[in-house]
Parts: structure tokens; C-alpha cells; sequence
């Protein structure tokens, strides 16, 4: 679109036709005093070389993840993505995130939506997928919210895992904060990093409505999923799995084959990138049977008259949406431009590509937290497996990572802040993107 700004002479036809002399005079019912308070002392315009130049000059003053080396995770990760990716979602019919209402006019959004639902079923190994929703946090918030839809009354117990991102915990609090009916329990982790699973069991009754645990968790664990299913089904409680890195799931069993009744996540790994922490998007998928409490948007494949294969948003109309306290949810528009992408990234990399990186990804992780171990001297925390996340103790942690910033690593996020248990401890993330010779220097400055 372009920016034509109006000429002088337009400028004056347009006082002319209106009746006044100067555009000072559209302002003289104003009183002076404020006119005068309301001016903005602006320096005088640059060029657009010269605007350039000066951002240019202040962007390279951030820490970003092309000059410095990036051992950050907690939700947020650094992966390659194909520039196929960013070119085909770059294309004008892709230009809009706005939710597709009118199919006749959207059929290759909702095609593209029917895809990503499927790659997402098939990732997840459940029956039945939305369209997204805003992120990982909202989508756990809106998982919960999807519970109390079906539980009974008097099932009104939500019981949420330590180990699940701090950030998402605070999210589902705030969502559950004025809705007198549900109480908010966490269950703590135990020496292994997962979820303390006979706590959980004495914490569950017939008022559990349902549990939430990450796969893998905060602390890159993977959680025994089949155990907590177990425990919770015989309370009666559904079981929601929260996962932060989905790339792990084209290595792991996933969520569906362990019974989990609904299965929700941050997206941003799979082909979205980091941009300062968004945006991204979350991905969301139960059973079928409960398909009719999903929030969000489905897309569903049909014929036309002509019994042409067409695709249309299915089982909730719009107004269903903005009905506040009696739609399944109030997300009017969903991140559809980021769950394209991520259609277009797992497409490319099929499942086999998929499973590559994911085990790339494992490889690193294992040989990186083994030499901080053994040749940095620090210590583990957890005992359990993990797959590119792992929780690291050293001593004084601010001063050691005041050591790697002065060689441009970027070592991991202290915990201390969101886990007073954890003192002088850091998540440490490693992904494809790490090579060998990165890893060499994390080391070698960590042991100094």
C-alpha cells in the first residue's frame, strides 16, 4: 500500500472547499493554553538512509541468536526453518490471520487449516484438532475451561503440575480466578524432575475434575504419562497434557496412545521463529467424543451442490463465539498466519524429517549435559530422561552467567526466580542449531 501524502495545493483545495483559510483555524475552538500543552517538539525528518543507518545501529546492540550462541528454551526455541516457509505464507492469500467466516472467498486459509489439523491429530496421536489458538498458556487455560464444560458439578477440582511452565500455571490462575467453583492445586515434582505421581494420588478424589501435566515438562523431563493417566482415570479426573516442545512428539509416544483426553501446547518450534518471544501460537486436540466442547475453530471437509470437495468451519457457527459466558470460548481470531507456517514446515519435513531433528536434537542435549557434568564440574539436578532440556546446579550461577555474556553465550534461564527450591539452578536448552564448536565454548567458559 502506498504512502502519498497530500500536496500544498491539495492542502489549500481542500480549506477552500471546506471554507477556512489554514488548518490552524480547524483548531480555534480550542482553547490556546491547551493547543499550546498539545505541541510536540519533534526534531526535523531523516532520510531513509539515514533511518536506516540508525536502526541498524540500535538493533545490533540486542543479544540476538545470529551473533551470539543461543542455549535458551523454556518455551520459546531455536530452530531452523526452511525460507520455503516464510515465501509460501508470504503469498497474498495467506496475507490476513482473520478467522475464514466466508468459505467462498477463503477455500485455500481453510484447506491449509484442514491440513494443519491433521498434522497436528497426527502428531499428538489424537482424534480430533482445532484450528489454533493464541498460544501454549492460553491453550492449557482454555483446556481446563473445556474440562469444567464436561465434568459433572461436583467435579471441580483442577490439580496442575509443578513442572509445568511457570508462566502457564500463572495464566490458568488468572483464568480461574473468578470462577468460584473451581479450586487451583499444585502438585509438586519429585527427585526425578517429573510429576510426584503419589502425591498426585493422594491429592485425587471424586471432586478432581482434571490434571495437568507437561510431556515433556518445564524441565525437559518426559513425564510418565501412562502412570498419571492411570491414578486419574481411576479418580474419575481427565488428564490434559501440556507440551512446550512439540518437536519432541515426533520422537516420543504421543499423548493420544497413553488415553490423554485432551492434548495442548506452544507451537513456536515448529517453523515459527522466535522473534523476541512472539508471536507464536497453540496448538489444541482431545478425543472425539468430546469434540462438541472444543473451543476455537474447527474446519471440516464437505461437497458443494455440484459435489465439488470444498472446506467450511464446522459445528459452531460465529455468533457462538462472541456469546461471552455461553460460547466454549471467547478466542475471536486464532494465530492462523503461524499455524500455517507451521502446516508448511512439517510438510516439508514429513514425518521422517521430523524424526531426524527430533533426534538430533536428543543426541546434543545428552553430549552437552554430560560434559558440563563431567568437565565443567556442575551438578544434576534431575535423574529423570529428558530430550533437549535438561537442569543444571552450579555455584554462584549469576556470576557464571555474567562470564558466558562476556563471550556472547546466552547459557540457559536461572530458576531461582520461579523455584526458590531450586537455588543456583539453570534450564539448559540445546537444539539442532548448537554445533559442536558452540558447545566446546559453553564448556570451556563455564569451567573457566
Amino acid at each position: 500500500m502506498r504512502y502519498t501524502p497530500h500536496t500544498l495545493a491539495d492542502q489549500e483545495r481542500m480549506l477552500e472547499t471546506i471554507g477556512i483559510s489554514s488548518v490552524d483555524e480547524l483548531y480555534q475552538h480550542i482553547p490556546e493554553s491547551l493547543r499550546e500543552r498539545a505541541k510536540i517538539d519533534l526534531p526535523n525528518g531523516l532520510t531513509e538512509l539515514a533511518v536506516r543507518q540508525r536502526l541498524s545501529h540500535l538493533a545490533a546492540q540486542n543479544a540476538s541468536a545470529a551473533g551470539w550462541s543461543f542455549f535458551l528454551g523454556g518455551g520459546i526455541y531455536h530452530h531452523f526453518i526452511p525460507s520455503a516457509v516464510d515465501a509460501i505464507i508470504s503469498r497474498s492469500e495467506f496475507a490476513t490471520s482473520y478467522t475464514p467466516y466466508q468459505p467462498e472467498v477463503s477455500q485455500g486459509t481453510l484447506q491449509a487449516l484442514f491440513e494443519y489439523q491433521t498434522l497436528i491429530c497426527q502428531l499428538t496421536g489424537m482424534e480430533v484438532s482445532n484450528a489454533a489458538v493464541y498460544d501454549g498458556a492460553s491453550a492449557a487455560a482454555e483446556a481446563v475451561l473445556m474440562s469444567r464444560r464436561i465434568q459433572p458439578a461436583r467435579r471441580r477440582r483442577v490439580l496442575v503440575s509443578r513442572a509445568i511452565h511457570p508462566q502457564y500455571r500463572a495464566v490458568v490462575a488468572s483464568y480461574l480466578k473468578n470462577l468460584n467453583d473451581l479450586q487451583l492445586q499444585e502438585i509438586p515434582f519429585d527427585a526425578g524432575g517429573g510429576t510426584d505421581i503419589a502425591q498426585l494420588k493422594s491429592q485425587l478424589n471424586d471432586q478432581s475434575m482434571c490434571v495437568l501435566v507437561g510431556y515433556p515438562n518445564f524441565f525437559g523431563v518426559i513425564e510418565d504419562l501412562a502412570a498419571i493417566r492411570a491414578v486419574s482415570a481411576a479418580a474419575g479426573a481427565q488428564v490434559i497434557s501440556v507440551t512446550g516442545e512439540p518437536l519432541a512428539l515426533a520422537m516420543l509416544k504421543p499423548p493420544g496412545e497413553f488415553g490423554v483426553d485432551i492434548a495442548v501446547g506452544e507451537g513456536q518450534s515448529l517453523g515459527v521463529p522466535m522473534n523476541l518471544g512472539g508471536p507464536a501460537f497453540g496448538f489444541f486436540a482431545c478425543q472425539k467424543k468430546i469434540v462438541r466442547n472444543i473451543p476455537g475453530r474447527l474446519v471440516g471437509e464437505t461437497v458443494d451442490s455440484q459435489g465439488r470437495r470444498g472446506y467450511v468451519l464446522t459445528l459452531a457457527t460465529r455468533e457462538q463465539h462472541i456469546r461471552r459466558e455461553k460460547a466454549t470460548s471467547n478466542i475471536c481470531t486464532s494465530q492462523t498466519l503461524c499455524a500455517l507456517g507451521s502446516t508448511v514446515y512439517m510438510s516439508l519435513l514429513g514425518k521422517s524429517g521430523m524424526r531426524r531433528i527430533a533426534e538430533v536434537n536428543l543426541a546434543r542435549a545428552h553430549s552437552a549435559e554430560r560434559r558440563l557434568v563431567e568437565q565443567a564440574k556442575l551438578e544434576r539436578v534431575f535423574s529423570s530422561p529428558f530430550f533437549n532440556e535438561f537442569v543444571l546446579r552450579g555455584k554462584d550461577v549469576p556470576r557464571l552467567f555474567d562470564r558466558c555474556g562476556e563471550q556472547k553465550i546466552v547459557p540457559g534461564i536461572e530458576l531461582a526466580t520461579s523455584y526458590p527450591e531450586l537455588p543456583d539452578s539453570f534450564l539448559v536448552c540445546v537444539t539442532e542449531m548448537n554445533e559442536r564448536e558452540e558447545i566446546d565454548r559453553l564448556v570451556r567458559t563455564i569451567a573457566g
